[in-house]
C-alpha cells in the first residue's frame, strides 16, 4: 500500500518538498538534504530541530509525550513543533528556527535548567507609558550627568512604585517608561494596578520635586497611557543586557495614547479596552475622539474623574 504524500513547503529555502504520513518533518528535510539542525539527533531531548507552522497547523499530529515535556518546559505556543517528532496529514508551510551557530546558542541558554520562560508567548495584559513633564528644558540647561544621575533617581523610585504593584519595567528611553502589568495570568485586574501604580508614581514625586526644587530649581510631571490587549512577551538578550521585552502593535498603541495627553491637556488616558476593564470602578470620565499616529480609524480615549 502506497503511503500518502504531504507538500511541506520551507519558507526560508522557498522550495517544497514532499512528506509521507509516517515520517517526520525532519526525515522528509534531511531526506532532502536540507541542512536542518538537530543537536540531538532528533531524539526529542532538544529544540534545535524546532519550527514555527506558518500554515497547516490542522494537518499536524498531536505532540507526543516526548514533544509535550520540551513544549512545556520552554513554553511554545501551539505553532512551534518539534521537527523530529511532528507527522503530518496534510500539505503544511514552515519556517526553521535555527539555522546557525548564533541560533544554537540562544537555544542552549533557553533550555538550561535555571530558565523559565524560554522564548516568546502571547499575553494579553495593561500596558503602561510614562513620560516627564518639562524634562525637556531640565535637559537643556544642565550637564550631562546631572542628568544622568537625576534620572537613576527616577527610575529607582517609580520601579519601586510599580513593582509593589505587581508590574515591571521593561523599557526606558530617555523620560520614558514602558511599564506592564498582568503578565504570566495574574488574577488581579492588571488595569487597575496600573492605575494604582500611576496614582502612587504621582504621590511620589511629589517628595521627588521638593528634591529638585532644591537643588535644581525645577519640577516634574509625569503623563501617562494606558492599553489593554494582546502582546507577546518574552525574554531579550543581548549578552550584556537582559529584560522582559513585550512587542506588539499594542505596545505602539500604548505610546500613542500617552502623546495624546500633550494634545488634550491631560495626566492619564486610557484606551477603550482599558476602560473596558475598570468602568465600574471610575464611572466618571471624560473621553476624547482623535487619530492616533500610525493608526487608522478614530478612537476614544477616556480620562477618569
Amino acid at each position: 500500500m502506497e503511503l500518502a504524500s504531504h507538500k511541506v513547503n520551507l519558507f526560508k529555502e522557498n522550495i517544497t518538498i514532499e512528506c509521507t504520513s509516517e515520517n517526520t518533518i525532519l526525515e522528509a528535510t534531511l531526506a532532502n538534504h536540507i541542512n536542518h539542525t538537530h543537536a540531538c539527533g532528533g531524539q526529542g531531548k532538544c529544540s534545535t530541530c524546532r519550527v514555527s507552522v506558518m500554515e497547516g497547523i490542522e494537518h499536524c499530529g498531536s505532540r507526543n509525550d516526548i514533544e509535550q515535556k520540551i513544549a512545556s518546559i520552554l513554553n511554545f505556543p501551539s505553532e512551534i513543533r518539534l521537527a523530529c517528532q511532528t507527522k503530518i496529514t496534510g500539505d503544511i508551510a514552515i519556517r526553521r528556527m535555527v539555522s546557525d551557530k548564533l541560533d544554537m546558542d540562544i537555544i542552549s541558554e533557553q533550555f538550561s535548567e535555571d530558565s523559565n520562560s524560554a522564548i516568546g508567548s502571547q499575553q494579553k495584559v495593561t500596558i503602561v507609558f510614562t513620560d516627564i513633564v518639562n524634562y525637556t528644558s531640565f535637559a537643556e540647561r544642565f550637564p550631562p550627568y546631572d542628568i544622568v544621575h537625576v534620572l537613576n533617581r527616577y527610575y529607582r523610585i517609580m520601579n519601586n512604585v510599580i513593582q509593589n504593584h505587581n508590574g515591571l519595567i521593561s523599557d526606558v528611553a530617555g523620560d520614558g517608561i514602558l511599564a506592564v502589568f498582568g503578565i504570566d495570568g495574574d488574577d488581579e485586574n492588571s488595569v487597575l494596578c496600573a492605575i494604582k501604580a500611576i496614582g502612587e508614581m504621582n504621590v511620589k514625586l511629589d517628595s521627588f520635586n521638593k528634591y529638585l526644587l532644591d537643588n535644581f530649581n525645577t519640577k516634574f510631571g509625569i503623563r501617562a497611557g494606558v492599553h489593554y490587549g494582546n502582546v507577546i512577551v518574552g525574554p531579550f538578550d543581548t549578552g550584556a543586557m537582559k529584560k522582559t521585552a513585550v512587542i506588539g502593535d499594542n505596545v505602539n498603541y500604548a505610546s500613542r495614547i500617552e502623546t495624546s495627553n500633550k494634545e488634550f491637556d491631560t495626566q492619564l488616558l486610557l484606551s477603550e479596552e482599558a476602560y473596558n476593564q475598570v468602568k465600574d470602578s471610575y464611572p466618571n470620565y471624560n473621553t476624547y475622539k482623535t487619530e492616533l499616529k500610525g493608526k487608522t480609524g478614530v478612537y476614544n480615549l477616556y480620562e477618569l474623574i
